[in-house]
């Protein structure tokens, strides 16, 4: 299993936005951690399969 490094921040709206600095363009939002923690998973996982 590989391991990413994950930035998560919070906007001015309260959305924590997700993304992989070692995946370009691998990102993505949500209202709760919990669901921004699902959510970049999925999205890794989308963009490792994209790219093999």
């Amino acid at each position: 299993m590989r391991e990413f490094t994950v930035v998560i921040e919070q906007d001015e709206d309260g959305v924590y936005v997700a993304s992989v600095p070692e995946l370009p363009g691998c990102h993505t939002q949500a209202e709760t951690l919990d669901e921004l923690n699902r959510r970049i998973k999925e999205a890794i996982e989308l963009y490792l399969e994209v790219e093999a």
